[in-house]
């Protein structure tokens, strides 16, 4: 209970004890009823006996079931005023309290029990029917416009209005693609034509089911309440709204986190590619926080997630469902390239073989740029040593060759360069000649202009428990991470830090490890700064060799 308060912020409400601990665990009390239930040791749910609390804990009953319903009658004045005055609320009452306060959120009733041993099972679903609230007594779905604004209108749970439904789930499964989707308002028959507002598109219903573990029962209607599964459905994601064409509405779409991890993945034989292409089309399908894309710089495929469980599932899911191996390894990061020094040069482009030849002299300022500029091409010739009309084709020159800088061939970001002379010759002289001065100018300058390595960095955002700050903190440092603020919440402390990309790559397994399963991360990307000159050598190392294997 001290866990629910302190790592949840929540407030818990005791309804039951239980009878034993751990091994010797065997049933438990329920408070309000002042009754207890104790299973035998068959593992069966049905199996157990109705009987009064044990001698030994009468007092400790007593204690928590004031306490339970002190908590309850703070729901209602006139059941408080009966409770003061020495005389116990009724049953319904109490419940009535109970059902109350849980609807409003201001408690959480609390059972204990053994999934595995099959206890406590009849309490919860008990619990479930007399308190948990219908869809009837909680604040409806809101609805927005197309661009998710909030319309101010709501899904009023009823058969009596439009249709409005909300498609939660996508599974395939081998008769095809199953939509589960819970009906907020009217009624859905088997036959009806229903708009999918997200795509604009309307689509006619098949068949429905009712979902029972692996059964499944035909229905020909649904209504307000209900989750159903529709078959066959084209082009319907996690998160859309379905709703009768003539009153389009959205429903409050769901919000799905951006993933924090990422891994490289290839399939082991050439004729896994096309196979693992459509197997990941149909997982993205079914699960909208799982994403995929490919690295444009080192042209691998990238699996991104919520954490390493839920990748390695999918790595699973590959492997046994659609029976395509993979080779993973960590994707590369997209390092940059830069410069640091500024420096004045000159190059010629002549080539003479027979009719007219290339020439082309340019005259020109490499220097650093601003963070974040990129390439900046600017001119300044006066007096028309090289005519403006070989402007552009200078500038794209240069613009080709940032694709590769001098280090390792990663592309080069912040850099000016400045056209201030050169000189060119009437016949010979021409945008492609111009072009390849550029080019030839790049490979001269680009190495003696100070070259470095620069990393992304990211903006880290820890949430740890209050006993393990320490560690964090001390966890970022060691990876070159620089801490910038400290947030204080109700259930821990938000560290928000600028760390190296390279240095996050399994993360997530060393976070939980050393806040016992309870820290969370989320990253994105911030800007890029240099490498220190360790990891820059190694780096460059690598990547020469790599591509010398290509």
């Amino acid at each position: 209970m001290t866990q629910v308060k302190k790592v949840l912020g929540a407030n818990p409400m005791v309804m039951v004890l239980p009878i034993g601990v751990e091994d010797g665990f065997v049933g438990m009390v329920d408070l309000l009823t002042r009754k207890s239930y104790i299973w035998d040791d068959s593992g069966e749910p049905e199996n157990f006996e109705v009987s009064d609390v044990p001698a030994d804990m009468v007092e400790l009953v007593e204690e928590y079931r004031e306490k339970l319903i002190e908590m309850a009658v703070e729901q209602d004045d006139d059941v408080m005023m009966q409770y003061m005055e020495g005389e116990e609320p009724a049953m319904e009452d109490i419940k009535r309290c109970i059902r109350k306060g849980t609807t409003a959120l201001d408690f959480f009733p609390t059972y204990c029990g053994s999934a595995f041993k099959n206890k406590g099972v009849q309490l919860i679903l008990d619990a479930v029917v007399d308190y948990l609230p219908s869809p009837t007594e909680v604040k409806p779905q809101p609805l927005t416009d197309e661009d998710g604004n909030d319309t101010g209108e709501v899904a009023t749970v009823s058969i009596d209005e439009p249709f409005r439904a909300l498609a939660f789930k996508i599974m395939e499964d081998r008769f095809g693609a199953l939509t589960f989707v819970r009906i907020y308002s009217g009624v859905l028959n088997k036959g009806d034509t229903i708009l999918n507002t997200y795509t604009g598109k309307t689509e006619r219903i098949g068949r429905m089911v009712e979902m029972h573990a692996d059964d499944r029962n035909e229905i020909s209607s649904a209504q307000a309440g209900d989750i159903i599964a529709i078959v066959g459905m084209k082009n319907v994601q996690t998160g859309h709204t379905l709703c009768d064409p003539k009153n389009p509405s959205t429903l409050e779409p769901m919000i799905f986190p951006e993933p924090v991890i990422s891994i490289a993945v290839s399939p082991k034989d050439k004729g896994g590619s096309e196979k693992m292409g459509i197997a990941i089309g149909k997982m993205i399908a079914e699960d909208p926080s799982f994403r995929v894309e490919t690295d444009i710089d080192s042209g691998e495929t990238i699996l991104k997630g919520m954490g390493e469980l839920h990748l390695d599932i999918k790595v699973d899911i590959l492997k046994r469902t659609y029976d395509v191996e993979l080779e993973v390894g960590q994707p590369q990061v997209a390092y940059r390239e830069t410069i640091t020094e500024e420096i004045d040069d000159t190059y010629t482009h002549k080539k003479q073989s027979g009719g007219s030849g290339q020439f082309g002299k340019i005259d020109y300022r490499i220097k650093p740029g601003e963070p974040g500029t990129g390439y900046v091409f600017t001119s300044s010739v006066t007096g028309g040593n090289v005519p403006k009309e070989f402007f552009p084709a200078i500038e794209k020159g240069f613009r080709g060759m940032m694709e590769k800088g001098p280090l390792a061939e990663f592309p080069v970001l912040d850099v000016e360069i400045e056209l201030y002379d050169g000189g060119y010759h009437a016949v010979d002289s021409s945008a492609v000649a111009f072009e390849l001065a550029a080019r030839g100018a790049y490979r001269q300058s680009m190495p003696k202009a100070g070259p470095q390595l620069i990393e992304p960095i990211m903006k880290v955002d820890v949430f740890t428990p209050d006993d393990h700050v320490g560690d964090v903190i001390g966890d970022l440092n060691r990876r070159r991470g620089m801490i910038k603020d400290q947030e204080k919440g109700v259930t821990g402390v938000r560290v928000k830090a600028d760390v190296p990309l390279a240095e996050m790559f399994g993360y997530i397994g060393t976070l939980r490890t050393m806040t016992s399963g309870r820290g969370q991360f989320s990253m994105e990307f911030s800007h890029y700064l240099p490498c220190p000159k360790n990891v820059s050598e190694v780096v460059i190392a690598e990547t020469k060799e790599r591509n010398a294997a290509k």
